[in-house]
């Protein structure tokens, strides 16, 4: 995630914080420090950092901590609220018919985020069209239509043409039924005067509605000069940032937002098409602190269930809540957690599972974990419809006969059921789980690392993924 580090120092400072009742300067200038050390590393200007920490120092000093609010709970909202106003809203995106015009250089993932995009929209009802105008790299074309493909959605593109200008408009009236048209141009290694000069002409020609600058989260403090000629181009309305399941930084897109006065529109968080999420600033700084994002989580599950097409007969949640769980079931919740993304990704949508908790965890535990499912869907592809529905009935010859069937182990088939055995146990204990109970086990999760104020899964679930702190 976007300065990840920034929410593991900031969490283990503000332990430190626990069971204090008012909050000594000292106290403040430690966690100005920490977030302009995390800052700075990350890559983000040093004037918003200094305004960012100005500001939090003021406020943790200035003013009175609600009743009943721990010293710990008041500063983590002053610099959860001035985190969020640091990335700004996001960048308005209507579910109607528009043109959008990506720009950026060679490299950045515009020709991914285009069709990432364009699925996105089409998720949402509408139809979507990928308009490719690269003349100049070579695959350009190709790499685009592949992409829509994936994505299911409609593309043009001229391999033998050499006028990006004609194609975009060729572009435009041979998908004129699409809602959105997603514009994609050529990039260059460095801020050429040609490209700066074939960008307008495509801009003049096509109109956007709006021009979003898709940046590398890696790119670093050069994103502000690559903004503010892009800006003063053709107008930059939103920033794209790609590639954040790597190891990148991603202060300099804060930069770049602040330099064209816009706002974020996508993150991209994976190589997959599918691997795309709308930015929302709530939601993206509450998995920074470790809060999660149940509204993003939500929508990952609701997606995850109607791609793994669950059928009612096949797969029952009432059945399973009353004891009946079987290794089908546990194949049909696996195959859609991994349609979830990758597993540190949704940890970190859960309250109080993200952040510090995920730190504790050796480098290659999520890895580790998801090879393992993989193993897990392997071997239960090798069993009989009467072992997935009854695992009781496997015992040693069957175990000998699944790991020669899946080509894995008996003792990994072993850790299956033994897993699937815990799974049951897990699921049993939420039978008969009146209100009461579930409010118990809701501050259980708060007081092990939930959003203060009201947090935990409850806090953040009854604001539809807005403000943890309910306001």
């Amino acid at each position: 995630m976007v300065l990840d580090d920034l929410g593991s120092s900031l969490r283990s400072t503000l332990d430190d914080l626990r069971g204090k009742g008012r909050l000594s300067e000292e106290d403040v200038d430690e966690v100005v420090r920490e977030i302009q050390r995390s800052l700075l590393q990350g890559d983000v200007d040093v004037e918003l950092v200094q305004e960012l920490s100005d500001s939090i120092k003021q406020r943790s000093l200035d003013e009175e901590p609600p009743a009943g609010t721990s010293a710990r709970e008041h500063v983590l909202r002053i610099v959860y609220e001035e985190l969020v106003e640091l990335v700004g809203e996001s960048t308005e995106l209507p579910l109607e018919d528009q043109t959008i015009l990506l720009a950026g250089l060679q490299g950045s993932g515009k020709t991914t985020s285009s069709a990432k995009m364009a699925w996105w929209f089409q998720t949402k009802g509408l139809q979507p069209a990928v308009i490719q105008t690269d003349t100049f790299r070579p695959g350009a074309y190709d790499q685009g239509k592949e992409m829509a493909e994936r994505a299911e959605v409609d593309f043009y593109g001229d391999p033998d043409g050499d006028d990006p200008v004609q194609i975009a408009r060729d572009g435009l009236e041979a998908t004129s039924d699409a809602d959105v048209h997603i514009v994609d141009t050529a990039g260059r290694h460095a801020l050429e005067d040609d490209l700066i000069a074939e960008i307008e002409e495509i801009d003049a020609a096509v109109d956007p509605d709006r021009s979003l600058l898709v940046l590398d989260a890696a790119i670093g403090q050069g994103a502000k000069d690559q903004a503010q000629q892009f800006d003063e181009s053709i107008g930059i309305d939103g920033v794209v940032i790609t590639k954040l399941d790597g190891t990148a930084k991603g202060g300099g897109a804060l930069a770049a937002v602040d330099q064209t006065d816009s706002s974020i529109a996508f993150l991209g968080t994976g190589e997959g098409v599918k691997d795309v999420e709308r930015f929302e600033p709530d939601g993206f700084i509450s998995r920074l602190l470790g809060m999660g994002d149940l509204k993003q989580l939500a929508e990952r599950v609701e997606r995850a269930m109607e791609e793994t097409d669950i059928e009612e007969e096949d797969w029952d949640p009432e059945d399973m809540l009353e004891g009946q769980f079987t290794l089908r079931d546990m194949q049909k919740q696996m195959e859609a957690m991994n349609k979830m993304g990758p597993l540190d990704q949704v940890m970190d949508m859960i309250p109080g599972m993200g952040g510090g908790m995920m730190d504790q965890l050796p480098d290659d535990a999520m890895g580790v974990t998801e090879e393992r499912m993989r193993e897990f869907e392997v071997i239960m592809d090798s069993m009989t419809d009467g072992e997935l529905e009854n695992p009781r009935s496997v015992g040693q010859s069957r175990t000998e006969r699944i790991a020669r069937g899946s080509g894995t182990t008996e003792d990994r088939v072993r850790e299956l059921l033994q897993q699937h055995k815990m799974m049951e146990r897990t699921i049993k204990q939420f039978q008969g789980m009146g209100d009461a109970d579930m409010q118990r086990m809701m501050k259980q999760m708060e007081q092990g690392g939930g959003p203060p104020g009201g947090g935990g899964m409850g806090g953040m679930g009854g604001g539809g993924g807005g403000n943890p702190f309910g306001d």
